[in-house]
Protein backbone atom coordinates (compact mmCIF):
# COMPACT_ATOMS: atom_id res chain seq x y z
CA UNK A 1 0.00 0.00 0.00
CA UNK A 2 1.20 3.33 -1.18
CA UNK A 3 0.02 6.51 0.69
CA UNK A 4 2.17 9.83 1.00
CA UNK A 5 2.75 9.87 4.89
CA UNK A 6 3.20 7.14 6.96
CA UNK A 7 2.78 7.97 11.27
CA UNK A 8 3.42 5.59 13.45
CA UNK A 9 1.14 6.07 16.76
CA UNK A 10 -2.12 8.04 17.14
CA UNK A 11 -1.78 9.65 19.94
CA UNK A 12 -2.33 13.70 19.64
CA UNK A 13 0.84 14.64 18.72
CA UNK A 14 0.19 11.66 15.58
CA UNK A 15 -3.65 12.97 14.79
CA UNK A 16 -2.17 16.97 14.29
CA UNK A 17 1.11 15.49 11.77
CA UNK A 18 -1.92 13.49 9.89
CA UNK A 19 -4.48 16.36 9.60
CA UNK A 20 -2.01 19.01 8.65
CA UNK A 21 -0.78 16.35 6.30
CA UNK A 22 -4.05 15.84 4.92
CA UNK A 23 -5.40 19.78 5.24
CA UNK A 24 -1.75 20.79 2.83
CA UNK A 25 -2.92 18.09 -0.26
CA UNK A 26 -1.45 14.55 0.83
CA UNK A 27 -2.79 11.21 1.66
CA UNK A 28 -2.19 9.47 5.22
CA UNK A 29 -2.39 6.60 6.74
CA UNK A 30 -1.97 6.04 10.66
CA UNK A 31 -0.53 3.31 12.78
CA UNK A 32 -1.64 2.67 15.92
CA UNK A 33 -1.01 -0.68 18.16
CA UNK A 34 -3.85 0.37 21.08
CA UNK A 35 -6.07 3.08 21.34
CA UNK A 36 -6.50 6.09 18.96
CA UNK A 37 -6.19 9.12 21.23
CA UNK A 38 -3.21 8.31 23.28
CA UNK A 39 -1.62 8.14 26.99
CA UNK A 40 -3.33 11.59 26.85
CA UNK A 41 -7.20 10.51 26.20
CA UNK A 42 -7.54 7.55 28.67
CA UNK A 43 -4.43 7.63 30.95
CA UNK A 44 -2.66 10.83 31.01
CA UNK A 45 -4.04 14.45 30.79
CA UNK A 46 -8.10 13.93 30.44
CA UNK A 47 -8.62 10.82 33.58
CA UNK A 48 -6.51 12.92 36.08
CA UNK A 49 -8.04 16.20 35.49
CA UNK A 50 -11.25 14.98 35.97
CA UNK A 51 -10.30 13.36 39.07
CA UNK A 52 -8.47 16.35 40.28
CA UNK A 53 -11.29 18.92 39.57
CA UNK A 54 -13.82 17.57 42.49
CA UNK A 55 -11.03 18.07 44.70
CA UNK A 56 -10.07 21.13 43.70
CA UNK A 57 -13.59 22.37 44.26
CA UNK A 58 -14.03 21.04 47.50
CA UNK A 59 -10.97 23.13 48.42
CA UNK A 60 -12.57 25.79 47.26
CA UNK A 61 -16.01 25.54 49.09
CA UNK A 62 -13.81 24.95 52.10
CA UNK A 63 -12.23 28.50 52.12
CA UNK A 64 -15.25 30.58 51.34
CA UNK A 65 -17.25 31.08 54.47
CA UNK A 66 -21.33 30.61 54.26
CA UNK A 67 -20.08 27.39 52.31
CA UNK A 68 -19.98 23.55 53.67
CA UNK A 69 -18.60 21.05 52.07
CA UNK A 70 -19.56 17.81 51.94
CA UNK A 71 -17.60 14.26 51.68
CA UNK A 72 -16.48 13.77 48.12
CA UNK A 73 -18.32 11.21 46.14
CA UNK A 74 -15.82 8.81 44.95
CA UNK A 75 -18.50 6.55 42.97
CA UNK A 76 -19.41 9.62 40.83
CA UNK A 77 -16.19 10.75 40.47
CA UNK A 78 -14.90 7.99 39.20
CA UNK A 79 -17.96 7.41 36.79
CA UNK A 80 -17.36 11.05 35.67
CA UNK A 81 -14.18 9.87 34.82
CA UNK A 82 -14.83 6.85 32.99
CA UNK A 83 -16.88 8.95 30.80
CA UNK A 84 -14.08 11.50 30.16
CA UNK A 85 -12.03 8.55 28.72
CA UNK A 86 -15.32 7.41 26.57
CA UNK A 87 -15.48 3.84 29.03
CA UNK A 88 -11.82 3.12 27.27
CA UNK A 89 -13.39 3.17 23.67
CA UNK A 90 -11.59 5.45 20.85
CA UNK A 91 -14.69 5.21 18.56
CA UNK A 92 -14.47 8.72 18.41
CA UNK A 93 -11.01 8.97 17.66
CA UNK A 94 -11.21 6.48 14.91
CA UNK A 95 -13.89 8.62 13.31
CA UNK A 96 -11.79 11.86 13.59
CA UNK A 97 -9.28 10.69 11.77
CA UNK A 98 -11.24 8.55 8.91
CA UNK A 99 -13.38 11.61 8.32
CA UNK A 100 -9.82 13.49 7.94
CA UNK A 101 -9.64 11.98 5.89
CA UNK A 102 -6.89 9.59 6.54
CA UNK A 103 -6.55 5.67 6.87
CA UNK A 104 -6.08 4.08 9.77
CA UNK A 105 -4.46 0.49 10.47
CA UNK A 106 -4.68 -1.53 14.03
CA UNK A 107 -1.59 -2.66 14.94
CA UNK A 108 2.08 -2.71 15.76
CA UNK A 109 4.29 -0.34 13.21
CA UNK A 110 7.80 -1.00 12.51
CA UNK A 111 10.41 0.59 9.76
CA UNK A 112 11.81 -2.15 8.12
CA UNK A 113 13.79 -0.07 5.38
CA UNK A 114 14.33 3.92 3.72
CA UNK A 115 10.14 4.64 3.65
CA UNK A 116 8.53 1.48 4.54
CA UNK A 117 6.57 0.43 7.62
CA UNK A 118 5.26 -2.87 8.25
CA UNK A 119 2.04 -3.12 10.07
CA UNK A 120 1.51 -6.40 12.35
CA UNK A 121 -2.40 -6.62 12.97
CA UNK A 122 -3.12 -8.04 16.47
CA UNK A 123 -4.63 -11.36 14.47
CA UNK A 124 -0.68 -11.78 13.28
CA UNK A 125 -1.86 -10.46 9.59
CA UNK A 126 0.60 -8.01 7.91
CA UNK A 127 0.69 -4.89 5.89
CA UNK A 128 3.22 -3.45 4.28
CA UNK A 129 2.85 0.55 3.51
CA UNK A 130 5.26 2.62 1.90
CA UNK A 131 5.29 6.27 2.02
CA UNK A 132 6.32 8.08 -0.47
CA UNK A 133 7.26 11.48 1.08
CA UNK A 134 7.55 10.77 4.90
CA UNK A 135 7.68 8.31 7.72
CA UNK A 136 6.80 9.78 10.93
CA UNK A 137 7.55 8.37 14.56
CA UNK A 138 4.78 9.74 16.94
CA UNK A 139 4.57 6.80 19.61
CA UNK A 140 4.93 8.65 22.43
CA UNK A 141 7.17 7.35 26.10
CA UNK A 142 6.37 4.68 28.57
CA UNK A 143 6.57 5.19 32.20
CA UNK A 144 9.99 4.22 33.47
CA UNK A 145 10.42 1.48 36.58
CA UNK A 146 13.87 2.02 38.32
CA UNK A 147 16.17 -0.88 38.67
CA UNK A 148 15.63 -1.65 42.19
CA UNK A 149 14.94 -4.84 43.80
CA UNK A 150 11.92 -6.66 43.82
CA UNK A 151 9.80 -3.48 42.55
CA UNK A 152 9.25 -4.88 38.94
CA UNK A 153 7.56 -8.26 40.71
CA UNK A 154 5.57 -6.15 43.47
CA UNK A 155 3.22 -5.32 40.15
CA UNK A 156 3.67 -1.50 40.80
CA UNK A 157 1.41 0.70 39.82
CA UNK A 158 2.04 3.43 36.96
CA UNK A 159 0.36 6.43 35.28
CA UNK A 160 -2.28 3.93 33.64
CA UNK A 161 -3.20 2.28 36.75
CA UNK A 162 -3.57 5.02 38.73
CA UNK A 163 -5.61 7.45 36.74
CA UNK A 164 -8.20 4.34 35.46
CA UNK A 165 -8.51 3.27 39.09
CA UNK A 166 -11.81 1.05 39.72
CA UNK A 167 -11.08 0.56 44.03
CA UNK A 168 -9.22 3.04 45.48
CA UNK A 169 -6.38 1.78 47.86
CA UNK A 170 -7.14 2.71 51.68
CA UNK A 171 -2.82 2.89 51.79
CA UNK A 172 -1.05 4.11 48.57
CA UNK A 173 2.63 4.62 48.95
CA UNK A 174 3.88 7.04 45.56
CA UNK A 175 7.49 7.02 44.54
CA UNK A 176 7.96 10.32 42.69
CA UNK A 177 7.75 13.69 43.31
CA UNK A 178 6.89 15.25 39.79
CA UNK A 179 3.78 16.32 38.61
CA UNK A 180 2.21 12.52 37.96
CA UNK A 181 3.31 11.87 41.20
CA UNK A 182 1.97 15.00 42.69
CA UNK A 183 -1.22 15.13 41.30
CA UNK A 184 -2.30 11.20 41.92
CA UNK A 185 -1.18 11.26 45.83
CA UNK A 186 -3.61 14.02 46.00
CA UNK A 187 -6.18 13.08 43.60
CA UNK A 188 -6.45 9.62 45.50
CA UNK A 189 -5.93 10.58 48.82
CA UNK A 190 -9.50 12.59 48.31
CA UNK A 191 -10.95 9.80 47.12
CA UNK A 192 -10.31 7.44 49.94
CA UNK A 193 -6.55 6.71 50.12
CA UNK A 194 -6.58 7.48 53.61
CA UNK A 195 -2.77 6.76 53.81
CA UNK A 196 -1.03 8.48 51.37
CA UNK A 197 2.83 8.55 51.73
CA UNK A 198 4.81 10.11 49.04
CA UNK A 199 8.65 9.00 48.70
CA UNK A 200 11.05 11.53 46.90
CA UNK A 201 14.28 11.07 46.37
CA UNK A 202 15.50 14.50 45.73
CA UNK A 203 15.32 17.39 47.77
CA UNK A 204 11.87 18.79 47.29
CA UNK A 205 8.71 18.41 44.99
CA UNK A 206 8.30 19.87 40.73
CA UNK A 207 12.25 20.08 40.39
CA UNK A 208 11.46 21.61 37.39
CA UNK A 209 10.08 24.81 38.82
CA UNK A 210 11.55 26.96 40.55
CA UNK A 211 11.92 25.85 44.28
CA UNK A 212 9.01 27.94 45.77
CA UNK A 213 6.27 25.87 43.99
CA UNK A 214 7.27 22.54 45.09
CA UNK A 215 7.34 24.35 48.81
CA UNK A 216 4.24 25.63 48.67
CA UNK A 217 2.65 21.99 47.29
CA UNK A 218 4.53 20.56 49.97
CA UNK A 219 3.01 22.34 53.14
CA UNK A 220 -0.40 21.78 50.94
CA UNK A 221 -0.24 18.30 50.74
CA UNK A 222 1.09 17.72 54.64
CA UNK A 223 -1.75 19.74 55.48
CA UNK A 224 -4.43 17.49 53.96
CA UNK A 225 -2.75 14.83 55.50
CA UNK A 226 -0.51 13.44 52.59
CA UNK A 227 3.03 12.03 54.74
CA UNK A 228 5.59 13.64 51.98
CA UNK A 229 9.43 12.40 52.28
CA UNK A 230 12.23 13.95 50.75
CA UNK A 231 15.86 12.24 50.09
CA UNK A 232 14.81 9.03 50.94
CA UNK A 233 16.56 6.31 48.64
CA UNK A 234 14.53 3.18 48.29
CA UNK A 235 16.58 -0.03 48.74
CA UNK A 236 13.99 -2.53 48.12
CA UNK A 237 10.19 -3.52 47.68
CA UNK A 238 8.31 -6.67 48.57
CA UNK A 239 5.16 -7.60 48.14
CA UNK A 240 3.50 -10.47 49.64
CA UNK A 241 1.01 -12.89 47.81
CA UNK A 242 -1.88 -11.13 47.12
CA UNK A 243 -1.72 -8.84 50.03
CA UNK A 244 0.42 -5.45 50.71
CA UNK A 245 3.62 -4.18 49.16
CA UNK A 246 6.78 -3.29 51.48
CA UNK A 247 9.11 -0.45 50.27
CA UNK A 248 12.16 -0.85 52.67
CA UNK A 249 14.45 2.63 52.60
CA UNK A 250 18.10 3.11 52.97
CA UNK A 251 17.64 4.65 56.83
CA UNK A 252 16.43 1.25 58.27
CA UNK A 253 12.46 2.31 57.63
CA UNK A 254 9.88 0.70 55.82
CA UNK A 255 6.45 1.86 54.26
CA UNK A 256 3.65 -0.85 53.93
CA UNK A 257 0.97 0.00 51.47
CA UNK A 258 -1.97 -1.54 49.87
CA UNK A 259 -0.20 -0.19 46.46
CA UNK A 260 2.49 0.96 45.31
CA UNK A 261 2.54 4.06 42.43
CA UNK A 262 5.67 4.45 40.32
CA UNK A 263 5.85 8.05 39.11
CA UNK A 264 9.50 7.83 38.65
CA UNK A 265 9.98 9.68 34.88
CA UNK A 266 9.50 8.31 31.25
CA UNK A 267 11.26 7.08 28.68
CA UNK A 268 11.15 7.69 24.74
CA UNK A 269 9.16 4.09 23.16
CA UNK A 270 11.40 3.24 20.96
CA UNK A 271 11.13 -0.45 21.85
CA UNK A 272 10.90 -2.75 18.81
CA UNK A 273 9.95 0.69 16.06
CA UNK A 274 12.77 -0.79 13.82
CA UNK A 275 15.14 2.22 14.25
CA UNK A 276 18.57 0.11 13.15
CA UNK A 277 16.40 -1.06 10.12
CA UNK A 278 17.65 2.29 9.11
CA UNK A 279 20.84 2.73 10.61
CA UNK A 280 20.29 4.31 13.62
CA UNK A 281 20.71 3.03 17.31
CA UNK A 282 17.54 0.95 19.00
CA UNK A 283 17.36 3.81 21.65
CA UNK A 284 15.76 7.11 22.20
CA UNK A 285 15.04 9.61 22.58
CA UNK A 286 15.31 9.93 18.86
CA UNK A 287 16.69 13.40 17.37
CA UNK A 288 15.08 15.88 15.19
CA UNK A 289 15.72 19.56 13.99
CA UNK A 290 13.53 22.35 14.41
CA UNK A 291 11.72 20.86 11.24
CA UNK A 292 11.26 17.74 13.46
CA UNK A 293 13.07 15.88 10.86
CA UNK A 294 16.06 13.30 12.01
CA UNK A 295 19.13 14.54 10.75
CA UNK A 296 20.34 12.34 7.73
CA UNK A 297 17.19 11.91 6.71
CA UNK A 298 15.12 13.25 3.79
CA UNK A 299 11.80 11.59 5.06
CA UNK A 300 12.06 10.67 8.72
CA UNK A 301 10.45 12.84 11.47
CA UNK A 302 9.74 12.17 14.91
CA UNK A 303 7.38 14.30 17.27
CA UNK A 304 6.06 14.66 20.56
CA UNK A 305 7.42 12.46 23.39
CA UNK A 306 9.46 10.15 21.42
CA UNK A 307 11.78 13.13 20.62
CA UNK A 308 12.44 13.90 23.85
CA UNK A 309 12.14 18.02 23.56
CA UNK A 310 9.37 18.62 25.54
CA UNK A 311 7.42 15.80 27.31
CA UNK A 312 4.00 17.97 27.05
CA UNK A 313 0.59 17.24 25.11
CA UNK A 314 0.47 20.53 24.32
CA UNK A 315 3.71 20.87 23.05
CA UNK A 316 3.95 17.62 20.94
CA UNK A 317 0.57 18.76 19.45
CA UNK A 318 2.59 22.31 18.36
CA UNK A 319 5.15 20.10 17.00
CA UNK A 320 2.93 18.29 15.10
CA UNK A 321 1.36 21.16 13.37
CA UNK A 322 4.70 21.97 12.13
CA UNK A 323 5.68 18.74 10.81
CA UNK A 324 2.50 18.36 9.41
CA UNK A 325 2.99 21.97 7.58
CA UNK A 326 6.84 21.49 7.04
CA UNK A 327 6.13 18.10 5.02
CA UNK A 328 3.48 19.08 2.98
CA UNK A 329 5.71 22.63 2.10
CA UNK A 330 8.28 19.64 1.03
CA UNK A 331 6.33 17.72 -0.88
CA UNK A 332 4.56 20.20 -2.68
CA UNK A 333 8.46 21.65 -3.69
CA UNK A 334 8.05 25.47 -1.29
CA UNK A 335 9.76 27.08 0.87
CA UNK A 336 9.55 25.84 4.54
CA UNK A 337 11.74 27.88 5.95
CA UNK A 338 9.08 30.10 8.15
CA UNK A 339 7.52 26.77 9.11
CA UNK A 340 10.19 25.27 11.55
CA UNK A 341 10.03 25.80 15.37
CA UNK A 342 11.56 28.71 17.15
CA UNK A 343 13.06 28.86 20.26
CA UNK A 344 10.48 31.06 21.81
CA UNK A 345 8.58 28.23 21.96
CA UNK A 346 9.66 25.33 21.76
CA UNK A 347 13.17 25.68 22.91
CA UNK A 348 13.06 28.57 25.88
CA UNK A 349 10.45 26.64 28.29
CA UNK A 350 7.29 24.99 27.37
CA UNK A 351 4.04 26.47 29.56
CA UNK A 352 3.05 23.63 31.85
CA UNK A 353 0.22 23.74 34.54
CA UNK A 354 0.43 21.03 37.83
CA UNK A 355 -3.27 20.22 38.82
CA UNK A 356 -2.83 20.19 42.07
CA UNK A 357 -4.34 21.79 44.78
CA UNK A 358 -2.29 24.83 45.01
CA UNK A 359 -1.48 24.71 41.08
CA UNK A 360 1.48 25.63 39.79
CA UNK A 361 2.00 26.99 36.64
CA UNK A 362 4.49 27.84 35.07
CA UNK A 363 6.29 29.25 31.04
CA UNK A 364 9.67 29.97 30.23
CA UNK A 365 13.34 29.82 32.27
CA UNK A 366 13.21 29.44 35.79
CA UNK A 367 15.62 31.84 37.84
CA UNK A 368 18.17 29.02 37.57
CA UNK A 369 18.12 28.23 34.30
CA UNK A 370 18.48 31.63 33.17
CA UNK A 371 21.87 32.41 35.26
CA UNK A 372 22.98 29.40 34.02
CA UNK A 373 22.19 30.32 30.14
CA UNK A 374 24.07 33.29 31.29
CA UNK A 375 21.51 36.01 31.40
CA UNK A 376 21.91 39.38 33.24
CA UNK A 377 18.86 38.00 35.56
CA UNK A 378 16.75 40.43 37.81
CA UNK A 379 13.92 38.55 39.62
CA UNK A 380 11.07 39.96 41.11
CA UNK A 381 8.65 37.65 43.53
CA UNK A 382 5.44 39.00 44.97
CA UNK A 383 2.74 37.15 47.52
CA UNK A 384 0.01 36.37 45.54
CA UNK A 385 -2.81 36.41 48.46
CA UNK A 386 -1.76 40.25 48.64
CA UNK A 387 -3.62 40.77 45.41
CA UNK A 388 -7.50 41.71 46.03
CA UNK A 389 -9.02 39.32 43.81
CA UNK A 390 -7.27 36.61 45.45
CA UNK A 391 -9.00 37.77 49.18
CA UNK A 392 -12.23 37.49 47.07
CA UNK A 393 -11.76 33.79 46.00
CA UNK A 394 -11.71 32.98 49.47
CA UNK A 395 -9.97 32.92 53.10
CA UNK A 396 -6.52 31.32 53.60
CA UNK A 397 -5.50 31.96 49.88
CA UNK A 398 -1.87 31.03 49.61
CA UNK A 399 -0.02 31.40 46.71
CA UNK A 400 3.35 33.10 45.12
CA UNK A 401 4.17 34.89 41.94
CA UNK A 402 7.53 35.07 40.38
CA UNK A 403 8.91 37.12 37.19
CA UNK A 404 12.48 36.57 35.41
CA UNK A 405 13.52 39.32 33.86
CA UNK A 406 16.17 39.27 31.04
CA UNK A 407 17.86 42.94 32.60
CA UNK A 408 19.56 43.58 28.91
CA UNK A 409 16.07 43.55 27.17
CA UNK A 410 14.08 44.17 29.83
CA UNK A 411 11.65 41.46 29.08
CA UNK A 412 10.60 38.53 30.90
CA UNK A 413 11.83 35.06 30.31
CA UNK A 414 10.17 33.60 32.70
CA UNK A 415 6.91 33.33 35.03
CA UNK A 416 5.84 30.93 37.89
CA UNK A 417 2.76 31.47 39.49
CA UNK A 418 1.53 29.27 42.49
CA UNK A 419 -1.80 29.43 44.07
CA UNK A 420 -5.80 28.13 43.62
CA UNK A 421 -6.94 28.47 40.13
CA UNK A 422 -3.54 29.87 38.44
CA UNK A 423 -3.55 28.06 35.39
CA UNK A 424 -5.95 30.34 33.78
CA UNK A 425 -3.23 32.87 33.90
CA UNK A 426 -0.63 31.54 32.58
CA UNK A 427 -1.57 32.06 28.69
CA UNK A 428 -1.18 35.74 29.54
CA UNK A 429 2.60 34.94 30.53
CA UNK A 430 2.96 32.67 27.93
CA UNK A 431 2.21 35.37 25.31
CA UNK A 432 4.50 38.07 27.45
CA UNK A 433 7.48 35.29 27.41
CA UNK A 434 7.16 33.84 23.89
CA UNK A 435 6.20 37.08 22.20
CA UNK A 436 9.26 38.85 24.48
CA UNK A 437 7.35 41.86 25.46
CA UNK A 438 9.39 44.77 26.64
CA UNK A 439 7.92 45.48 30.34
CA UNK A 440 7.02 49.27 29.35
CA UNK A 441 4.30 47.34 27.22
CA UNK A 442 3.23 45.31 29.69
CA UNK A 443 2.60 48.33 31.82
CA UNK A 444 -0.13 49.48 29.49
CA UNK A 445 -1.90 46.25 29.51
CA UNK A 446 -4.22 46.92 32.57
CA UNK A 447 -4.95 43.63 34.18
CA UNK A 448 -9.25 44.15 34.97
CA UNK A 449 -10.06 45.35 38.82
CA UNK A 450 -10.71 43.00 41.05
CA UNK A 451 -9.37 39.64 39.43
CA UNK A 452 -6.05 38.15 40.48
CA UNK A 453 -4.99 38.47 36.81
CA UNK A 454 -4.12 42.23 38.72
CA UNK A 455 -0.95 40.08 39.89
CA UNK A 456 1.16 41.75 36.61
CA UNK A 457 0.40 44.93 37.78
CA UNK A 458 1.81 44.18 40.95
CA UNK A 459 4.90 42.43 39.42
CA UNK A 460 5.32 45.35 37.30
CA UNK A 461 5.12 48.12 40.24
CA UNK A 462 7.65 45.94 42.29
CA UNK A 463 9.95 45.99 39.60
CA UNK A 464 9.81 49.68 39.64
CA UNK A 465 7.57 50.88 36.83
Amino acid sequence: MDVDVVVIGAGPAGENVAGRAVRGGLSAAVVEEHLAGGECSYYACIPSKALLRPMELAAEVSRMPGLSTTPVDAAAVLARRDEAISGLDDGGQVEWVEKLPATLLRGRGRLTGPREVEVTAPDGTVTRLRARHAVVLATGSVPVIPDIPGLAQARPWTNREATTVRQVPERLAVLGGGVVACEMAQALHALGARETTLLVRGSGLLGKMEPFAGELLADSLRKSGIEVRTGVSVERVERAEDGPVTVHLADGSSVEADELLVATGRRAAVGDVGLESVGLAAEGPVEVDDSMRVPGFDWLYAVGDVNGRNLLTHMGKYQARVCGDVIAARAAGEPDDGLALRDSADGRGAPQVVFTDPQAASVGLTEREARRQGMDVRVVDYDMASVSGAYLLGDGYVGRARMVVDESRRVPVGVTFVGPGVGELLHAATIAVTAEVPLERLWHAVPSFPAVSEIWLRLLEEYGL
